[in-house]
């Protein structure tokens, strides 16, 4: 029998694992509590964090991530989707962090242009998360060849991309509808082409994974990240969706994480809405919860205190 996370610890292993994160950063507040466990594990050596690609837009986007990462003590490359159709009119966190950041969205990279390098310079394989829309990592696998690489998007995901795992679907159904699959029409349509035309496996957990799972409510009041949750409106904790898929993607053992697993083909249709075959052998996967919410909800509070 396996050793779950909670009998255990989170447990990374020996080989070193190269990351890419994608974030709809400003949309919401568990982006922050994804972002802590990654770059603490980051930090300690147990994984390397080669960048975070942010896929919505406001003038403080890039300037407050950069400024959460100083605090907490560690640094990736950042780009941003500077030409997204999704410009977030109101702000939370972002203007708090980025007030103390003397830089400004032009002094980071385009996104996808940051994806195809990390992607091709990578020495060995790389694993992408994405917790937010879909359209900058679908700009990257669609890409042509450039100054970067001469190979295509497609051609460097076959090559170098081992596993995407994505935050999104409602999987607990068919035509399940989740805002970052469907919300906006570029989401729709980005969500529609990557799954359709990506060749690497596919792990989603899906909104019904973290609804109602609450973490960050047991925060030291002047901790930065409780400040952040705060400012979004979530001083008392938020949906933990996206540090559900972090902690996922660290143990990288559905099993050992606390999860079932359905194995398959995954597609996503023009309206967002996703489908899934159940296939044994399926390159795609979703994960369906073995455990009651305080299982995962404890392991979370224990990583971010």
């Amino acid at each position: 029998m396996k050793k779950h996370i909670k009998e255990n610890g989170l447990q990374i292993g020996d080989n070193m694992r190269n990351f890419i994160l994608g974030t709809d950063w400003g949309e919401d507040s568990d982006d922050c509590v994804a972002v802590r466990i990654l770059a603490r594990a980051h930090k300690k050596g147990e994984i390397n964090l080669l960048g975070i690609g942010i896929n919505t837009l406001t003038e403080y986007s890039a300037p407050s991530l950069y400024r959460f990462l100083e605090k907490e003590g560690t640094m990736c490359q950042i780009g941003v989707d500077k030409d997204c159709p999704h410009k977030i009119q109101y702000v939370t966190y972002q203007k708090r962090l980025a007030g103390e950041a003397d830089k400004t969205n032009d002094d980071f990279k385009n996104a996808v242009r940051l994806y195809r390098k990390l992607i091709a310079e990578c020495d060995g394989k790389v694993e992408i998360l994405e917790i937010g829309f879909l359209q900058v990592i679908c700009g990257a696998l669609m890409s042509g060849p450039d100054d970067i690489s001469e190979k295509t998007g497609l051609e460097l995901f076959k090559e170098k991309v081992k596993r995407v795992w994505i935050m999104g679907g409602k999987w607990d159904e068919q035509a399940g509808a989740e805002y970052n699959l469907c919300k906006y029409q570029f989401a729709r349509d980005a969500s529609h082409t990557f799954v359709d035309n990506c060749p690497c496996p596919i792990t989603f957990l899906g909104w019904e994974i973290g609804h109602n799972l609450i973490t960050g409510n047991k925060l030291a009041d002047d901790d930065f990240l409780h400040l952040a949750l705060a400012d979004h409106g979530s001083g008392a904790g938020r949906e933990s969706w996206d540090p559900m898929l972090a902690v996922l993607a660290l143990t990288n053992d559905n099993e050992k994480a606390g999860y079932k697993t359905v194995k398959g083909l995954a597609s996503v249709d023009k309206n967002g809405k996703n489908y899934f075959r159940c296939k044994p052998d399926g390159k795609d996967e979703y994960v369906i919860k073995a455990y009651e919410d305080s299982y995962y909800s404890d392991i979370i509070n224990e990583l971010i205190k």
